[in-house]
């Protein structure tokens, strides 16, 4: 810039277009110029030639390469990158890479465990998330002997990808990849009492197969609502033959039990200078808070409001109010609130008991792979304590790799071969682990406590366990109304167990000691960060809407009735808002009961209520939802207005849903073919939406 602004000034302060400058310079007295500024002209022409050079030679190159999919250039030599999995798997002499999309966690433990498998067959493997490396190098994997791509795939929401695996997929549906030569097979994760029971997988699947690519073991599908873990130990349990087939390879034949991170323990006289306290990623953060705030990085949030919504029956229900000032998030009715919550204080002295160690070591785990991209399991160096109450699931069911590595803890013979048996593949292994472990109900601390001869490193139990993950809430306000609260809705879980244990639910037993004191001192902090959701408000008010929300699924209706109320008061044009709302008894548990007839009240709400036991017939939101066809089908037939379900998918989302088609078909005249149609669309256009959980 300084080289044109000394040629601009040699023109008599006369300005000359950039693509001329050379042209004035010739024609300018030769006088006027300085041995530098003819330097200075010459070093520009060469830069002028070479770049036209340069960008002409580019433009024609680019003509000559193919691509795997709009605008992303294909060539026939990956490059090398930081993203890129086919140099990890060259240098440490891999062949096996599994893929996982997950949203909880598990996808990623099963896909640690399959790649942990692989070294007894020949394949030795690493784990990978597609959104970390350049999935386009699927292409190349072919170039590998013996490689195999394996992907665990989860279904989450309504037929949608996790997070991490959204730009996988949008690729796979966006491009045309020749992927022949890729063998690969598939596990999906997902749950039958969803529409879109693994949706995900059967994609990858499908679309994999049309892209060339050569499908090595059948597509499993794991159903989460039944046993997700006995689905993935037979689906595994046929893979590896079928591999060793394929590849004409044998098994070792040798049991693998190798720890993926190594333990360093610090001496208390010479700790690390930053020790992680319970920080999701970045140290310090909870007393250094910094926006913008997300899942890595999330909001202490005060707690304003914590209180009581049922009237009696036993049961607990909590309205609770955090407080966003200062942190500029934001949110939209519909959207999700999501929370950090911390394993109970007795559960990990609990544990400190049995294993007798001392919770206050300080310790970091590290990654036997340095070529893995996941250097800890949790954040480290942290101490037993802070891995055990913030990090680690230690109130979940232990999944059958977990009690097979416990059982080499075993004193007690008999003990080890208990666990032995449930985590084989055999049937009688499977009823075992069914009854003893999932219909039982047991955490790690009940095996602990029942098998007194199980004496794990507690290392070791750390890296074997899941990670703790943080919980979704419905907001149950709106964001215009409340800009600087989120409101949730949330029942307390506590229930017994058959081996008479009381066990609570880990976030809101946690949620529920965060209670004001309303005495001036500060008010307790909970990690919180907004999720946005596709459940939202048609854009126009005056669309009518129906809302089908029993007992905690009115939670998000609640944010959409406050926003419709706030326009009509407004002045603006509001269509007809109808909600289905049930519980047991009007008297107990009939949530937000007066705000409810007070919408009713002003106009801004029509609702029907029902009570299943305050009768000697069960009432249900579906008997009124069946009286009303012809105001169904006014609002979604013939006046393109929206019908939103939250709450229990396993029956009331279905048994409504099949009322709905019933109306569609009735009362649009349509055959059962074409009211399938109608509510195809219905789902394509959003104006049918859905918020369930089984």
């Amino acid at each position: 810039m300084d080289v044109l602004l000394r040629i601009h000034r040699h023109f008599n302060n006369t300005t000359v277009p950039i693509g001329d400058e050379v042209q004035a310079a010739k024609a300018a007295d030769s006088d006027m110029f300085s041995l530098t500024d003819i330097i200075l002209v010459i070093f520009l022409i060469g830069i002028t030639v070479w770049w036209w050079f340069y960008r002409n030679k580019k433009d024609a190159s680019l003509k000559d390469k193919s691509y795997a999919i709009q605008p992303m250039v294909m060539t026939s030599t990956p490059q090398v990158t930081d993203n890129s999995f086919i140099k990890k798997l060259k240098s440490s002499g891999r062949s096996l890479i599994v893929f996982y999309g997950s949203q909880t966690g598990t996808g990623e433990e099963f896909a640690g465990r399959i790649a942990k498998e692989g070294i007894r067959y020949q394949l030795k493997g690493m784990v990978a998330d597609p959104e970390e490396y350049d999935m386009e190098e699927l292409t190349q994997l072919k170039n590998i002997s013996n490689s195999l791509a394996v992907f665990c795939m989860a279904t989450y929401g309504e037929g949608d990808p996790t997070d991490n695996a959204m730009e996988f997929v949008e690729w796979l549906q966006n491009g045309e990849a020749d992927l022949t030569g890729l063998n690969y097979t598939i596990f999906g994760l997902g749950n039958k009492t969803y529409e879109h029971y693994n949706e995900v997988a059967i994609y990858i699947d499908k679309r994999l197969e049309e892209l060339g690519a050569t499908r090595v073991y059948q597509l499993g599908l794991g159903d989460d609502d039944a046993n997700i873990e006995d689905d993935f130990i037979t689906w595994k349990d046929g893979l590896w033959p079928t591999v060793c087939e394929f590849f004409n390879i044998e098994a070792s034949g040798e049991e693998f039990n190798m720890r993926q991170y190594r333990v360093t323990e610090h001496d208390k006289d010479a700790l690390p200078d930053r020790i992680y306290s319970g920080e999701i990623a970045r140290i310090f953060s909870y007393k250094n808070q910094k926006p913008p705030y997300d899942m890595k990085n999330p909001f202490l949030t005060p707690v304003r409001v914590n209180r009581e919504l049922h009237k009696g029956g036993g049961r607990s229900c909590m309205h609770i109010e955090f407080d966003l000032e200062g942190s500029k998030l934001r949110y939209d009715s519909g959207d999700h609130a999501a929370v950090y919550p911390e394993n109970r204080v007795e559960l990990v002295n609990r544990i400190g008991e049995l294993l007798e160690v001392d919770l206050d070591t300080v310790f970091t785990l590290t990654n036997t792979d340095e070529d893995s991209s996941k250097r800890h399991p949790f954040p480290c160096p942290t101490s037993y304590r802070t891995a055990l109450t913030y990090y680690v699931d230690i109130s979940g069911k232990p999944r059958t790799h977990v009690l097979k590595e416990l059982a080499e803890y075993a004193s007690d013979p008999q003990e080890a071969a208990q666990l032995k048996m449930m985590a084989s593949t055999s049937p009688e292994g499977k009823k075992l682990y069914n009854q003893w472990i999932v219909e039982d109900n047991r955490s790690i601390v009940h095996v602990l406590e029942d098998m007194k001869s199980v004496k794990p490193k507690i290392d070791h139990l750390c890296e074997l366990l899941p990670r703790l993950q943080c919980r979704y809430y419905s907001i149950s306000s709106s964001g215009k109304l409340f800009p600087n609260r989120v409101h949730i809705t949330a029942v307390r879980v506590e229930y017994d167990t058959p081996t008479n244990r009381h066990v609570h639910g880990v976030a809101t037993s946690w949620l529920a000691e965060k209670i004001p004191k309303g005495d001036g001192s500060e008010d307790p902090v909970v990690p919180l960060f907004i999720r946005k959701s596709q459940f939202k408000l048609p854009t126009k008010t005056q669309t009518p809407i129906i809302m089908i929300g029993p007992g905690t699924g009115l939670a998000p209706f609640r944010g959409f009735i406050q926003e419709r109320d706030m326009a009509r008061k407004e002045g603006k044009p509001v269509g007809e808002t109808i909600l289905y709302f049930g519980c047991r008894r009007k008297s107990e548990d009939f949530i937000y009961e007066e705000e409810l007839n007070e919408f009713v009240k002003n106009g801004s709400l029509k609702m029907y209520a029902a009570f299943s036991r305050d009768q000697p017939e069960k009432i249900y939101v579906t008997h009124l939802l069946s009286k009303n066809a012809d105001e169904i089908w006014n609002v979604i037939g013939l006046n393109n207005g929206h019908f939103y379900i939250c709450g229990d998918a396993r029956s009331m989302a279905k048994d409504v849903q099949a009322i709905l088609l019933k109306v569609i078909q009735e009362k649009g005249n349509m055959s059962e073919k074409e009211a399938q149609t109608f509510f195809k669309k219905m789902e394509s256009q959003k104006r049918y939406s859905a918020d369930v959980w089984s």
